[in-house]
């Protein structure tokens, strides 16, 4: 039955499948944020924090000059077939090189969460809030029942000793099981999913709208 489970969350969270909820939902998604961007003036110079060319390979983002997108992300990224497509190599800790409002609107996908204590996670909306005169965030939510990075049920809700044994014990969602107990603590520490109330207050200015998986809100985007 474990077994079972664990097939069926691994294949519900895999983007490669088109398929998966996870497919479905992020389509839904860069449906929503065109229909977003669609009332601002163009072309727009977008900031993506964290992102991938992955996430845009298939979007109708894609080579539309109506849209300039510079990806921020510390690992390469393949921008070769892209036309409105660039790439800084940087960690999205330190974003001082940007300008206020050098852009038109500063997107994350899960990102925010991997910020582990609420301190950061607050600096990294005002720097958001700082660099982009609009903002589209995407961010998991706390309360959903299955964590969207370790793909266990309940997982954020255990104590870090549970979940650093889990770690040392299974490899779970898309983390391999830890030979060491520091690196499994690393890694169970590494993720704070965030609740409603901390995305209004960190984004006081924003509107939220929540992403549903069988009636529960799967995640949040806050965007304005």
């Amino acid at each position: 039955m474990f077994r079972r489970i664990k097939n069926y969350l691994l294949y519900n969270a895999n983007q490669n499948n088109a398929d998966s909820v996870s497919s479905k939902l992020r389509k839904k998604r860069l449906d929503f944020f065109l229909e977003y961007c669609n009332k601002f003036e163009k072309p727009m110079r977008i900031l993506d924090l964290g992102g991938s060319d992955y996430f845009w390979r298939n979007s109708d983002f894609k080579n539309n000059i109506d849209y300039h997108i510079t990806l921020i992300n510390i690992n390469k990224q393949d921008t070769r077939e892209f036309r409105n497509l660039s790439f800084i190599k940087r960690d999205v800790r330190d974003l001082k090189i940007f300008d206020d409002n050098e852009y038109d609107l500063v997107f994350s996908n899960s990102l925010i969460e991997h910020f582990n204590n609420f301190d950061e996670q607050k600096k990294l909306a005002a720097e958001i809030r700082r660099i982009g005169r609009h903002y589209f965030i995407q961010t998991p939510n706390y309360f959903f029942p299955v964590e969207p990075h370790f793909l266990f049920p309940f997982f954020q809700f255990l104590p870090e000793s549970a979940r650093t044994k889990l770690l040392t014990r299974y490899t779970l969602g898309w983390y391999k099981k830890q030979s060491e107990e520091s690196g499994a603590r690393e890694l169970a520490t590494s993720i704070r999913l965030l609740r409603r109330n901390e995305l209004e207050k960190v984004f006081s200015d924003g509107k939220i709208y929540n992403e549903k998986y069988l009636f529960l809100n799967k995640s949040f985007i806050v965007y304005n």
